[in-house]
Formats: C-alpha cells, sequence, structure tokens
C-alpha cells in the first residue's frame, strides 16, 4: 500500500483528490483515475465536497479500491449520527479502504439541498475516539465487536487569520492526534513564506504534514479565494500571471506544478485538487516533474 508504507516511513507522498460523480456513471472517474495510475500514491475520495450531493465517499473508495488504486476516504459527521458513522467505518474496512480522512464537512447552506437537516451528533474529535474505539474492538456503546478494523487515520486543519487563531488550531489538533490522528491534512497553500512559518509552529506536534495544492482556474477564482477565504492570501504577482498569461490554462497548471516543487522540501507530501480538472492531472504531474 504505497500511501501507508511512504508515509510511515517519511517518504514525500503525492495524493490526487476525485470526486465522485452525481450519478452512477463513472467512466469518466476511470478513465481519469487509469492516467495517473502509479504517478500518484493515493486518491483522496471527498464526503460530497462543497456539500454537493453525490455519490457517497465509501461507494466511491470502495469502487476505487476494486481497481486497484489505495484511497483516502474522507468521513464527516455532518450527514450521519453515531450509528451509521460506525457501521459505515466497518463497511469500508470490509470494503478493502485502510485510510481514513476525518473531515468537518462544508456547511449545508453553501451546497445544492440547502433546505437538507445537518446530523452534527458528534464532532470531529469525537469521530476520531469513535474510530480509535473500533480499532481497539469496542464501539460507541461499549460493545465489543467481533474483530476490528484497522485504519492508517488523518485530520484536517482550518484555514486562520491570524497566529492567535492559529494557535488554537494546532491546540484542537494535539487533541486529534491523542485520539489516534497520524497525518494532517492543511488547507491550500498559495504562499510558500507564509506556509514556512505554519510548518514551524506546526513542529511540536510531530506528525507528518501534507499541504493541499488547489489548481486556480482563473485570476477572478484567485482573487475570490485571496479576499473571501481565511489565510494568508494569494501572492498578487501569482494572480498578475494568470491574467497576463497568453494560456491561462497552461500557466495555472504551471503554478501548481511550481508549488509542489516548492512544498517537497517543507512537508511530507501534497493533496492535489483539482475541482472538476481531474483530466488535467497528468499536465500538473508532469510539471512538478512526478
Amino acid at each position: 500500500m504505497a500511501f501507508q508504507k511512504k508515509l510511515l516511513s517519511g517518504d514525500f507522498v503525492v495524493l490526487a483528490e476525485f470526486d465522485t460523480p452525481k450519478g452512477v456513471d463513472v467512466s469518466e472517474l476511470f478513465a481519469n483515475i487509469i492516467k495517473v495510475k502509479g504517478r500518484v500514491d493515493g486518491v483522496v475520495v471527498p464526503e460530497m465536497g462543497q456539500a454537493v450531493m453525490r455519490m457517497s465517499a465509501l461507494g466511491g473508495a470502495a469502487l476505487m479500491q476494486q481497481h486497484g488504486m489505495e484511497t483516502i476516504m474522507q468521513i464527516c459527521p455532518r450527514d450521519r449520527n453515531r450509528l451509521a458513522l460506525q457501521g459505515d467505518i466497518l463497511s469500508a474496512y470490509m470494503l478493502g479502504v485502510r485510510n481514513l480522512l476525518v473531515i468537518p464537512g462544508e456547511e449545508i447552506k453553501y451546497g445544492d439541498h440547502i433546505d437538507a437537516s445537518p446530523i452534527a451528533d458528534i464532532d470531529e474529535l469525537t469521530l476520531l475516539k469513535a474510530i480509535k474505539g473500533l480499532q481497539n474492538g469496542f464501539d460507541m456503546a461499549g460493545m465489543e465487536l467481533k474483530g476490528s478494523p484497522e485504519f492508517v487515520v488523518g485530520c484536517t486543519i482550518k484555514p486562520t487569520k491570524s497566529d492567535k487563531e492559529l494557535d488554537a488550531e494546532l491546540e484542537l489538533a494535539r487533541e486529534k492526534i491523542d485520539e489516534g490522528a497520524k497525518f494532517i491534512m492543511t488547507p491550500p497553500v498559495f504562499n510558500i513564506p507564509a506556509f514556512m512559518h505554519f510548518i514551524e509552529k506546526a513542529k511540536p506536534l510531530s506528525i507528518p504534514i501534507i499541504a493541499t495544492v488547489f489548481v486556480l482556474k482563473s485570476a477572478a477564482v484567485a482573487r475570490y479565494i485571496s479576499t473571501n477565504i481565511p489565510g494568508p492570501p494569494i501572492p498578487d504577482e501569482m494572480i498578475s500571471r494568470i491574467k497576463k498569461a497568453p494560456d491561462r490554462l497552461s500557466e495555472c497548471i504551471n503554478i501548481a506544478g511550481e508549488l509542489i516543487v516548492s512544498l517537497k522540501g517543507l512537508c511530507q507530501g501534497v493533496q492535489v485538487v483539482t475541482m472538476g480538472w481531474e483530466n488535467r492531472l497528468p499536465a500538473i504531474l508532469d510539471a512538478a516533474k512526478i
């Protein structure tokens, strides 16, 4: 298992996020996966990212595992109560999934089913505790299991506006590590000096950190993120590069590749998020010389 082996040995890992389809036609999904098989160490399967209804992460991860791709399945407490979450975790293990990424999940108001009711029975920390309990052979009610799963479990941290907020997130990350998280996935990284500051502050956690490389699709998207999303602003020169480029698509791909190269010496891996541009992943990996 490439991801687990590299993560635990300290090697640099390369992950790609692949959304499941909004429907049951998986032909495009598998056509894109085939293009990066052997070039990435695993695929992150979102749990209805942006709160948009799609095939579940469990179904998508199981399908990808069956086709020989190691998966990191997102799981979040937004849509399921503790019974359903534990059932899905046990099912995932039996379907070949060995890696979990606990996330908070985007708010439903930002998705395509805004009248849905969030469950939020438990929080991320409690979910991590539940996974640890299942691995130790007991469910959340204290009942003993007939056979227990084994996972490598990761967690995320939220983007922050200030060092004070970052310190609070890192303290929460410490609690997540105490509950079994073995790696941390960061928010999108665009500003390398700011990321170096983050890495320095996160050193005491002593845990692998995987940086998210979000592929910008236009200067307008870059400006929106820089203005509206917490975290270090996207450098003006990066936005200007995209705006002035004769081929903006190629420029966005090159920028993503350059970010991956810059991050190689700073953290233990990257997750490439393309948001619908999965067919561009080979070009991004080429730009990063992977």
